[in-house]
């Protein structure tokens, strides 16, 4: 099967563009909706379907009632039976830009007359459902289809905890004799994450992206399993381990659909004024409801919740892919109206997308600073999460294999925030034949030795030639430099190639003592003078300034800069806390590491194993010589007020970066843990804090706010109890 795409807009008379568009939007919506299987990737369909759009309104004699953009979502599939929606369902007009966004508040405000409130939610990607309840009780469930009649698959309900089969109703809100929900049913991302795993284990494609795992998992026919199995009694032994196993699947991943509701068609009985007023009542009826969801009085406080969740979307328990914004006021919404596909009270806000389709050209392989050796993936560039991709992480030999990506496939390649892109696995009904194996090579690409695992048993393959490779020399110098390290924003890669290839510096443990009069030798640090010859660059001179301000850096970050196997932030912190002096440490035994709490006998190893080597012992000897502090500074001033402390730190905490707020805990003698237990004694909680806040409800750990955080820094861990929240695990 060729490989689906979107054509460069041809030369041809606009019937004959209007007739080749229709034909690629509703092959992707027969793709999208039906088999749930993305033809094209959010941003090509989204292309495609704004060119149509463009086109029927430059030439409206094109457009016609059967076109793609009168059409609420896809087909019903013949697969189920039909339900029809008591009040037919539709799709959202899509904002791209602030601009976008602007304009349409400005319609509103043009047809209204003033600003009305609006309410901003979270646009989930997951499946669309319709719900019935009649006189509080489930009647059914069904999928969207074409916005009028969709799938029936009540069927499944008994398998879907999230979905409530009675509504408990309050005084306040009563539950109505008829009532029809709209939601979205969607996997949390651990779950959709474990779900393409399991994917790709079966030798299948990993679902593209969280809405298509959800529409492949509830549009199962789990019924006709139930009638398989029974009816195989008189089956081979196998065949009917393999139904009930496909059905143990099948239930089971319906288990971990989740429910998020965000609308109401027919309501009969007492109808709320505002969509925000009808969500509190569907949440007092016991159906879920986002906690996110906003009112907000203008188009500023619209753009704030859209750049606040653009750039906290992956601290958010599923995937979004933008957001919805409505006129609260439901009232003002029915003054608005509706075309003939969507509503003009509403706007989804659409984020870049994150998963999208390309051609894997090539599998290569880099050497890093410890000499391990990892496959990478060369791709036809592409642009995805708002910045165009060639290059994505393989991680190691056996991941290329579990993936089962071969040279050559389509690949589906994901890019969340700042991640490093990742290939999530291989459009395997798109291949040809012509694709071929990788095969991890035998030698070091790069110095030409042997490669080989550093321990039996190890799964990454090593270059054992750590103090000449290459590569490794120009990983390492560079590591120096990085964030997490000595944070010298005047070494960049390139930076430290020049060093090395001008023979500046032989390893890492000359670049602290740099001079002047070395950096003068090479032409990429200099510049022609005037009269005095060759001066140094501002680059040159700002990289000297740092350098001698990273030689005061605190102890942690000088361990870290070594290179040490295994030895990262957390390691590197505990041992500076702990023993506080690299000289201590380099002559310490794996017992005397393992003993500091957050190291432990491998990264014991590690180091003991590093300071064995003589030349590695040389680099600190450099560095010491340079003036690169080697011993924690600590002021005897007896016991600290957080000392014995363990703080957890989660979210976004008001006022503080993460590294800040660390550092005032560790510099206050407390210990900051990356995971929350029955030994954590405080959890600072800032913005959007994720499943540590939940862990620290169910051990009943005292939670504080930043306002709480101050207190524990200002005034010490007692006032910091007495003005924390002990959640209770039963509420």
């Amino acid at each position: 099967m060729a490989e689906p795409r979107a054509p460069r807009k041809s030369a041809a008379d606009p019937a004959t563009r209007w007739r080749e568009l229709v034909e690629l939007v509703e092959d992707a919506r027969q793709r999208y909706y039906v088999r749930d299987a993305a033809a094209l990737s959010d941003a090509d369909y989204d292309a495609l379907f704004r060119e149509l759009e463009e086109l029927e309104a430059a030439q409206p004699e094109l457009a016609s009632a059967d076109s793609p953009t009168q059409a609420v979502g896809g087909e019903r599939s013949e697969m189920f039976e039909p339900v029809e929606h008591l009040l037919r369902m539709l799709s959202l007009d899509n904002a791209f830009s602030s601009e976008e966004l602007a304009a349409w508040s400005a319609r509103v405000e043009r047809d209204l007359g003033s600003v009305p409130a609006m309410l901003c939610e979270l646009k989930v990607d997951g499946l669309a459902v319709d719900i019935v309840y009649d006189r509080g009780r489930l009647r059914s469930l069904a999928t969207r289809g074409d916005g009028r009649v969709g799938e029936d698959v009540t069927y499944n309900v008994r398998f879907m905890p999230a979905i409530p089969r009675t509504l408990t109703g309050t005084p306040e809100h009563p539950v109505p004799d008829l009532v029809e929900v709209r939601g979205e049913m969607y996997f949390p991302v651990a779950d959709f994450d474990a779900l393409n795993a399991e994917m790709l284990a079966l030798g299948r494609s990993p679902f593209a992206n969280a809405r298509n795992a959800a529409a492949g998992t509830l549009r199962q026919r789990v019924d006709r399993r139930e009638q398989e199995l029974a009816a195989a009694k008189d089956r081979a032994s196998t065949a009917i381990e393999r139904l009930r196993a496909d059905l143990d699947r099948a239930s089971r991943r319906l288990e971990l659909l989740q429910l998020v509701v965000h609308g109401v068609g027919i309501w009969q009985g007492h109808e709320p004024s505002r969509q925000s007023e009808a969500y509190a009542a569907l949440s007092g009826w016991g159906l879920p409801t986002s906690e996110r969801a906003r009112v907000v009085d203008d188009l500023a406080g619209v753009q704030a919740y859209v750049d606040f969740y653009g750039q906290h979307r992956h601290d958010v328990e599923h995937e979004i892919d933008g957001v919805v914004v409505k006129v609260d006021d439901l009232a003002t919404q029915g003054r608005l109206g509706s075309t003939s596909r969507a509503p003009r009270w509403a706007i989804a806000y659409k984020y870049p997308p994150e998963v999208v389709r390309t051609r894997l050209l090539d599998i290569e392989v880099n050497v890093g600073r410890t000499g391990r050796v990892t496959p990478f993936a060369v791709m036809a560039p592409v642009k995805v999460a708002g910045s165009t991709v060639s290059m994505a992480t393989l991680h190691n030999q056996e991941e290329v294999v579990r993936k089962g990506v071969l040279i050559g496939d389509l690949v589906f390649l994901r890019k969340a925030g700042d991640v490093i892109p990742e290939v999530l696995g291989p459009v395997v009904e798109e291949r040809t034949g012509a694709e071929r194996s990788f095969v991890m090579p035998t030698h070091c690409p790069s110095c030409g030795t042997a490669l080989a695992p550093a321990k039996e048993g190890d799964v990454d393959i090593r270059c054992p030639n750590q103090r000449s490779c290459p590569s490794q020399l120009r990983e390492r110098v560079f590591h120096v430099a990085s964030r997490g390290a000595l944070d010298i924003e005047g070494l960049g890669f390139k930076a430290a190639v020049a060093l090395l290839d001008d023979a500046i510096v032989t390893d890492e443990g000359d670049v602290m003592g740099l001079t002047a009069e070395q950096l003068r030798t090479s032409s990429f640090f200099t510049r022609e003078g005037v009269a005095e010859g060759r001066v140094l660059t501002a680059n040159a001179e700002k990289l000297l300034a740092e350098l001698e301000s990273a030689k005061a850096q605190p102890l942690w970050r000088v361990i870290v800069a070594l290179s040490i196997r295994h030895v990262g932030p957390t390691a590197a912190q505990a041992l500076a806390r702990e023993i506080g002096d690299l000289g201590v440490i380099a002559d310490s035994s794996v017992e005397r590491l393992s003993a500091v709490e957050g190291v432990g006998p491998i990264i014991a190893e590690a180091v003991v194993e590093w300071f064995g080597v003589d030349w590695h012992r040389d680099v600190v000897d450099k560095w010491r010589l340079a003036g690169v502090r080697m011993v924690e500074e600590r002021v005897d001033a007896g016991p600290r007020p957080l000392d014995g402390l363990t703080v957890v730190i989660t979210g976004t905490v008001d006022g503080w970066s993460r590294d800040g707020a660390t550092a005032a805990v560790q510099e206050l003698g407390g210990k900051v843990s990356g995971s929350v237990s029955k030994k954590t004694d405080f959890v600072v909680v800032g913005d959007n804090p994720g499943s540590k806040y939940d862990k620290a409800v169910d051990l009943g750990r005292p939670v504080l706010d930043a306002a709480g955080f101050g207190v524990l820094l200002e005034q010490g861990p007692d006032a910091a109890r007495a003005a924390a929240l002990v959640p209770d695990p039963g509420e």
